[in-house]
């Protein structure tokens, strides 16, 4: 009788778990992000600071702390080791921001145009009727990153990546990105070998642009290999990723889309819509290096970390803001909505925001004509099932008994994989905080001489 009693209490649990744990999970992350700081962290929106005070407190000019003074930093630099030292999007003012900040701009600084050209050249190696005749059942994430690869490569280099090439920098990628969501460990040996391979052609000469000021041959590979093959692979590839996944759960909007009468306005449309439910960036924090008047009852105090939820802010404000509605910004404006994917101009917005919107809308216009997509599986912002769907040839009929087939098989696939990988999620999560809070590489990096104040941490406080 206790058995039957008990098989009748878990079973149940066990079926449910994939209903309610991985959503456990991103609340437990993005707890652990904003608590790791201690009481020094504040959440942005929050109790402190609302919705509507988020911009203006994001471009204060006293809020550019980057890393020193943060022990979140030492979770960050963890992720994107090695070379979060040469990161322009972590490394402060003081340390040589402007000279980086340069260099990437320089290397960003190709027309449309081109930008559009370059794309295609490699989207239709992998994305053509030829590799996909007439349907396969992919990972999106997996199918779209060699894409990537290959266009951020020859953006960098001015020439063709080799398939070893690409080899070594998708195994480091892909480790960077699984980190970064709590499924796999660090694997600093795969991150080595591509830091390595950056050095070799640096040597070489085959980087033609110029460093503003003296830097070692490994700093400067660790800057291509923190800004290019790692920050814009991986976020290029992931905004893709939704963009397309998101198409393939929305069978009504790829057929809107496919609708030659539909204004071209509704592809800039389904893209905001993509990146505001699903913005890159889950928590991006910020160190006030001044003392911060919110209001006269109000301040933030110097030292402070102010933790700025992106998911968060981009739901406030909105009807049904957790459902994809591209017709939303028919009647609303960027400026005025509670809208940053990209960051605030007046602190060190994302440099590649005007060549990843002309990549997004390139694919998007692209993919529907020659392809249709089908999923079943769970969208989160974290994409631990890489965006599995169907992708299907325009060119060949396609039946819908197989799709349903198909359908049934991802949904039940993903039902699954929801549990073990929210599992592995909260193990792996778990040991990258403590080896992170071991290593505190952030803490020791900032303990050498440096040219800034040292920042002494404190809370919002009330006058």
């Amino acid at each position: 009788m206790i058995i039957s009693a008990l098989l009748i209490l878990i079973i149940p649990l066990i079926i449910s778990l994939p209903f309610w744990l991985p959503n456990l999970v991103i609340q437990l992350r993005m707890s652990i992000f904003t608590k790791v700081n201690g009481e020094e962290g504040i959440q942005v929106p929050g109790k402190e600071i609302k919705a509507s005070e988020f911009k203006k407190i994001y471009a204060n000019k006293s809020l550019k702390g980057r890393s020193k003074g943060a022990n979140l930093s030492n979770l960050f630099w963890y992720w994107l080791a090695p070379g979060p030292e040469m990161h322009q999007e972590h490394i402060e003012e003081w340390d040589n921001y402007k000279e980086i900040a340069a260099v990437t701009k320089n290397i960003l600084s190709i027309s449309n145009e081109e930008t559009e050209q370059l794309w295609s050249k490699y989207e239709s190696t992998i994305f053509s009727q030829k590799n996909i005749k007439t349907w396969k059942v992919i990972r999106l994430r997996d199918f779209l990153m060699p894409i990537s690869t290959s266009f951020f490569y020859e953006l960098v280099f001015g020439e063709e990546c080799t398939e070893e090439e690409k080899k070594i920098i998708l195994k480091h990628s892909n480790n960077v990105v699984n980190s970064l969501k709590g499924c796999a460990l660090r694997h600093m040996a795969k991150r080595n070998k591509l830091t390595e391979l950056l050095m070799e052609k640096l040597e070489k000469g085959d980087f033609k642009h110029h460093f503003p000021k003296e830097y070692t041959t490994e700093q400067k590979a660790l800057f291509l290999q923190g800004v290019f093959f790692t920050t814009a692979i991986v976020q290029m590839t992931d905004a893709l990723t939704h963009m397309l996944l998101v198409l393939a759960r929305h069978p009504e909007v790829q057929k809107k889309l496919n609708n030659s009468n539909t204004d071209k306005r509704y592809y800039d449309n389904v893209i905001s819509e993509t990146l505001r439910l699903y913005p890159l960036f889950g928590i991006a924090h910020r160190i006030a290096t001044d003392d911060i008047q919110i209001d006269e009852n109000r301040s933030i105090a110097k030292g402070s970390v102010v933790c700025f939820n992106y998911p968060e802010y981009h739901k406030i404000g909105f009807k049904n803001p957790d459902k994809f509605i591209p017709e939303r910004w028919e009647t609303i404006t960027k400026r005025e909505a509670n809208y940053i994917p990209f960051g605030i101009g007046a602190n060190r917005a994302c440099p590649a925001s005007h060549m990843s919107l002309i990549i997004m809308e390139k694919m998007l216009s692209n993919g529907i004509q020659k392809f249709g997509f089908s999923s079943s599986v769970e969208h989160t912002r974290s994409l631990p099932n890489r965006g599995a769907c169907i992708i299907i040839s325009k060119e060949h009929s396609f039946s819908n008994t197989i799709e349903k087939i198909l359908l049934a098989f991802l949904k039940t696939r993903d039902y699954w994989e929801t549990l073990r990988t929210s599992i592995i999620q909260l193990v792996y999560g778990f040991i990258m905080v403590l080896h992170a809070k071991d290593l505190k590489l952030a803490d020791n990096y900032y303990k050498k001489p440096q040219n800034g104040n040292t920042i002494s941490p404190a809370v919002v406080s009330k006058s």
